[in-house]
C-alpha cells in the first residue's frame, strides 16, 4: 500500500512539473514596409519579460520566451527617432520611456493591442487584439498547430488598414492613427463609465461600428463580448504579425532636431522571402483564406479582462526563466514537495 500510495504521488508531482515548466514563445514579423518597435507590458502580477521592447526592420522576425501565466499586451510603435536630447520618441505607441526599452509602461492612444493571458481558466489561453484604444496598425496573431474551431485556436486580428477609412474628427495629426471616440471626446457613453459601466447601457455607436465594419471580429468598444472571444489549450506557441496581409507605410515622426534611431537589429531573423533585396514578402491569410478589409479578424476577452490590462505596473522586474530554468527549479523542489505530501 505504502509504495502504491508512493508512485502515485510521484506520478502526479511529476505531471504538475510537466504543466508548470512548459513555456511558450512570442514570434514577432514585420512585414509592414518600415521599421517598427515592439513594445511590451506585462499586467500586475505578471513577470517582465526580456525584452519589453526593441527594434524590427521589415522583412525580420524574432522570438521571444514567454513564462506560463504571463499576462499582458504587446503592440508596434512608429515612425521612432530621437529626439535633441538623445531620447527616443516615436509617432504613434510610444511608452513615454524614452528608449527602446519600454520598461512596464504602457503605450500612448492610439494603438492596436494584442492582449494574452496565457494557462488562466481551466489552464486555456485567452488571447485578442484590440481597438479599444484606437488603432495604429493592422496585427494578426496565429497559435501553433491551426485552429479546431471558429474561435478556438484560431488566427486572430484586425487586418484591414483603419487609417485609410477612419473619421476626420478621430484621425490623428498626419494620419499615422486613428483615435478611439473615448479618447477622442472622452464621453462616458463613448468610454462605457459612470451609467454606461455595464453591457446593457454601454452600446455600440456610430464611430465603434466603424472599426466593427472593418474588422467585424474586433473588439471595438468595452462590452463588445459576442463576436471576440478567442480561446487555445495551454501550451502553445503564438505568432504575432504586424501589417499581416496589407502593407501601409509607417510615418515618420519628423519632429524638429529628430533624428533616425539607431538601427540596432541583434537577435533578429530575416525570415521572409525577399526580405532586405526590396521584393515585396509573401503575406500570410487568417485562417479560412481571409483577406484583408471586410473579412479582418479581431479579438478581446470574453471576461472583459482588457480592463485589467490597462494596469501598468510589473510585479517583478527580473526576466522570465528559460524551458532549462523551469525544469531544474521543479527538479529541485521534488523532494521536499514528496516528502511533505508522505509526512
Amino acid at each position: 500500500m505504502g509504495v502504491a500510495r508512493v508512485f502515485v504521488v510521484v506520478l502526479v508531482l511529476i505531471c504538475i512539473f510537466l504543466r508548470e515548466g512548459r513555456a511558450a514563445t512570442f514570434t514577432f514579423v514585420n512585414r509592414c514596409t518600415g521599421t517598427v518597435w515592439p513594445g511590451i507590458q506585462s499586467n500586475a502580477g505578471s513577470s517582465r519579460l526580456d525584452p519589453t521592447g526593441f527594434v524590427l526592420p521589415p522583412g525580420t522576425s524574432r522570438a521571444v520566451p514567454v513564462p506560463s501565466g504571463w499576462s499582458g499586451r504587446v503592440w508596434a510603435r512608429t515612425g521612432c527617432a530621437q529626439d535633441g536630447a538623445g531620447k527616443m520618441v516615436c509617432a504613434t505607441g510610444d511608452c513615454g520611456s524614452g528608449s527602446l526599452e519600454c520598461n512596464g509602461q504602457n503605450a500612448a492612444t492610439p494603438a492596436t493591442l494584442a492582449e494574452f493571458t496565457l494557462a488562466g481558466g481551466n489552464g486555456d489561453d485567452f488571447y485578442d487584439v484590440s481597438l479599444v484604444d484606437g488603432y495604429n496598425l493592422p496585427i494578426l496573431i496565429e497559435p501553433a498547430g491551426g485552429a479546431t474551431g471558429a474561435t478556438t485556436c484560431a488566427a486572430a486580428g484586425c487586418t484591414a488598414d483603419l487609417n485609410a477609412r477612419c473619421p476626420a474628427e478621430l484621425r490623428t495629426e498626419g494620419g499615422a492613427g486613428c483615435r478611439s471616440a473615448c479618447d477622442a471626446f472622452g464621453k462616458p457613453e463613448y468610454c462605457c463609465s459612470g451609467a454606461y459601466a455595464n453591457p446593457n447601457t454601454c452600446r455600440p455607436t456610430a464611430y465603434s461600428q466603424v472599426f466593427k465594419s472593418a474588422c467585424p471580429k474586433s473588439y471595438s468598444y468595452a462590452y463588445d463580448d459576442p463576436t471576440s472571444t478567442f480561446t487555445c489549450a495551454g501550451g502553445r506557441d503564438y505568432t504575432v504579425t504586424f501589417c499581416p496581409v496589407a502593407t501601409p507605410s509607417v510615418k515618420s515622426s519628423g519632429g524638429p532636431g529628430a533624428t533616425t534611431a539607431p538601427p540596432t537589429t541583434g537577435g533578429l531573423t530575416p525570415t521572409l522571402p525577399g526580405a532586405g533585396t526590396g521584393a515585396t514578402p509573401q503575406m500570410p491569410r487568417p485562417a479560412g483564406g481571409q483577406q484583408g478589409g471586410a473579412d479582418g479578424q479581431g479579438v478581446m476577452l470574453g471576461d472583459n479582462s482588457w480592463i485589467a490590462s490597462l494596469a501598468t505596473g510589473d510585479a517583478s522586474s527580473a526576466p522570465p526563466p528559460t524551458r532549462v530554468a523551469l525544469a531544474l527549479r521543479s527538479s529541485l523542489l521534488a523532494p521536499f514537495l514528496l516528502l511533505g505530501l508522505l509526512l
